[in-house]
């Protein structure tokens, strides 16, 4: 499980969760004349409001958070459970909405009961509590804000200088390159004249000519999210590239690249157009 995979959209469906978990704790009615004294029950005494509201909407926004921390889709008999997190989150807010609107449940509508209960205020935090997590977590593949990752990654080191030897370390490359008037690999002699070069068998010249062109590896940033696909080929997005995030380039496939997150996750990127490199 990776918790920087989180959004600030899963970070609001965390939140929501544990306002929820403590309204349940809270009264469930609300009667008019009774003393503060009086010990309403709460939540977790009605059955419909428990089941209803207070499980589903806890288990819907475990449903969502844990889904998107796997590495791979959660499923169950074929089924992902993502989406069906997010079902059990609006459901949680119509129920509650429902109870706060009629928390008697038609007890009130009986002859001669003219006083029924209104809706208390755990009731009234749960409702608040289900609107958010489900608002939270509907607009978070929609709304950019959310989509930005909820724990920010290390920023790469800057990009050196036009010309500028980077340094040595994982990214950069620190092979440095050959001297003036010295061809390359060749080291000057002790006593060697700079610049001078000695003579040397066609063979030898053969094996000092520079090697082909390599990749070397890059940070990027790319201008839009991008999913992250697996280097098995499969179709499933291992993970989402989100702008203003740096990456690290480490193989070229093609048109495509092989990228790697700050918490180690390696996937192909194929749609490279429009990259920034670093």
């Amino acid at each position: 499980m990776n918790i920087r995979s989180l959004t600030r959209g899963d970070g609001v469906v965390i939140g929501a969760a544990v306002l929820l978990l403590i309204a349940s704790f809270l009264d469930n009615y609300s009667y008019d004349g009774v003393p503060d004294s009086v010990d309403l029950p709460s939540l977790w005494s009605s059955g419909p409001v428990l089941f209803s509201v207070v499980l589903a909407g806890i288990a819907g926004a475990a449903l969502v958070v844990v889904t998107r921390a796997l590495p791979q889709p959660l499923k169950v008999a074929g089924l992902d459970l993502g989406p069906f997190g997010v079902a059990l989150t609006v459901f949680a807010a119509w129920s509650a909405l429902g109870n706060v609107i009629d928390p008697a449940g038609g007890f009130d509508n009986l002859p001669n009961v003219t006083n029924g209960p209104s809706a208390g205020t755990g009731l009234i935090l749960a409702l608040i509590a289900t609107l958010v997590m489900a608002g939270g977590a509907v607009a978070t593949p929609l709304v950019p804000v959310l989509k930005a990752g909820l724990i920010p990654e290390p920023k790469p080191q800057a990009p050196q200088p036009y010309g500028a030897q980077p340094p040595g370390g994982y990214g950069y490359p620190g092979a440095a390159g050959p001297q003036p008037g010295q061809p390359y690999g060749a080291q000057p002699q002790p006593g060697q004249p700079f610049g001078h070069q000695q003579p040397q068998p066609p063979a030898a010249a053969a094996q000092q000519q520079p090697p082909a062109a390599e990749f070397s590896p890059f940070w990027f940033a790319v201008p839009v999210a991008r999913p992250l696909f697996a280097e098995d080929g499969s179709t499933a997005p291992i993970a989402e590239l989100a702008p203003g995030t740096w990456y690290l380039a480490v193989e070229q496939r093609g048109a495509a690249l092989v990228a790697q997150t700050q918490d180690g996750r390696r996937g192909v990127l194929q749609d490279t157009s429009g990259i920034q490199r670093g």
